[in-house]
């Protein structure tokens, strides 16, 4: 049975529109009219508009149900030792800690499946000013506790430097040195490929993310000194000289030696049943759409910078990134850029989904619709805000491409 709808497939994929057969758009033929839009009842109308968004929503549950049924090798929840500063290392963490439970407070204990399960309600509890009770265990020891201070931390926004302020950056990797750069630091201090690093001048060294930092933090002040490593290589303890090279790192002076530092983590299957993961994708989902609509508020509010908005660029690249890493995490990319489109869709914006829901809702309230003057004033505003979030968005693409 043929509907009448025309459909259209490009040779550009830059996005697409659903032209509805309206009377405020056209003509529209007398026995035509009872399938106009404009003539449908509006909870009709409304269920129309709502269902692109709705379809993202669950497009995403559909994704992250397929990525907990399948199953994915995700690093195991155990902690690097926590950056110096950080609020890790306040509360107590020194590396090495296997993360079995979080908690906010008043709610019942979470458990952790992975470092990357850990990293969301870390997270979460950051944007949203939230101190978390982690249980982990250490040392042979079972159910020990330290709660991360949250609350009245400075406004962040959700990068690199949100988990450097926390203290987490990375799992526990074994300090090894991997691949390195010709003519870099680390050939020239007589490093190898496959060294074990056990002490840094005075400091032991607990894994690779610590190793990072003191080479990272060796040019703080613009001038390095020589460093003294222990390595262990062929079953041997070595002593090597390494001299970092001081570079520019986003504004930031910092030392490097031109070698790859760090192991594989521990990685741990995580899957879960049918049910199990259906419900985890639902909650994942509701949650992921809520961090996103709290990020949007801080926005709005300054409590969040302006540089968490990306464009097509930014994605372009995530995109290719996650494809390389496997389809699962490509998949999990596609969950969220769906939820995003959701939520971003249902915000009530005059030419967003949101905004037309916005006027049914004034339409069931008073009896009528607003009026074309207010309408047209409602869609060029709209128009406005969006033309600047998109401009800010592609601002900040170009800054990151080019930086």
């Amino acid at each position: 049975m043929r509907s009448g709808t025309e459909y259209t497939l490009a040779v550009f994929p830059l996005g697409g529109y659903v032209k509805m057969l309206d009377e405020r758009e056209g003509g529209v033929a007398a026995e035509d009219r009872p399938m106009a839009f404009n003539c449908k009842p509006l909870h009709q109308r409304a269920a129309i508009v709502a269902a692109g968004p709705m379809a993202n929503l669950v497009l995403a549950v559909v994704l992250y149900a397929a990525v907990n049924w399948s199953g994915t090798e995700q690093p195991k929840a155990v902690v690097a030792k926590p950056i110096a500063g950080s609020i890790a290392e306040r509360a107590g963490f020194v590396g090495g800690e296997f993360v079995h439970r979080v908690a906010f407070e008043g709610e019942e204990p979470i458990a952790v499946a992975s470092f990357e399960d850990f990293r969301w309600w870390l997270t979460q509890a950051a944007l949203g000013k939230r101190d978390l009770e982690v249980i982990y265990a250490s040392g042979g020891m079972e159910a020990q506790g330290a709660v991360l201070r949250f609350r009245g931390m400075e406004a962040q926004h959700a990068d690199a430097a949100l988990f450097r302020t926390i203290g987490f950056v990375s799992p526990l990797t074994p300090a090894r040195v991997g691949d390195m750069t010709p003519q870099g630091a680390a050939v020239q201090s007589g490093l190898a490929t496959g060294d074990l690093v056990v002490q840094v001048d005075q400091t032991p060294i607990v894994d690779g993310g610590q190793l990072r930092e003191l080479i990272r933090a060796s040019a703080k002040n613009g001038v390095v000194a020589p460093q003294k490593w222990q390595v262990e290589r062929n079953g041997s303890r070595v002593a090597v000289t390494v001299q970092p090279r001081v570079e520019t790192d986003s504004g930031e002076r910092v030392g490097r030696i031109g070698a790859f530092i760090g192991a594989p983590p521990a990685m741990v299957m995580v899957r879960y049943g049918f049910l199990d993961g259906l419900q985890r994708a639902f909650t994942h989902t509701a949650e992921v759409a809520m961090l996103t609509l709290r990020m949007m508020g801080q926005i709005v509010t300054g409590d969040a910078s302006l540089k968490n908005l990306s464009g097509p660029i930014t994605i372009a690249d995530y995109a290719g990134k996650s494809a390389s890493m496997g389809v699962s995490q490509f998949a999990i990319f596609l969950a969220l850029i769906s939820v995003s489109l959701g939520v971003l869709n249902l915000l009530p914006l005059p030419v967003l989904d949101g905004g037309h829901l916005m006027y049914y809702l004034w339409e069931s309230v008073t009896g009528r619709p607003p009026s074309a003057v207010w309408e047209e004033r409602l869609q060029k505003f709209g128009l406005a805000v969006l033309m600047m979030m998109m401009s800010v968005a592609l601002f900040n693409d170009i800054s990151r491409l080019l930086g």
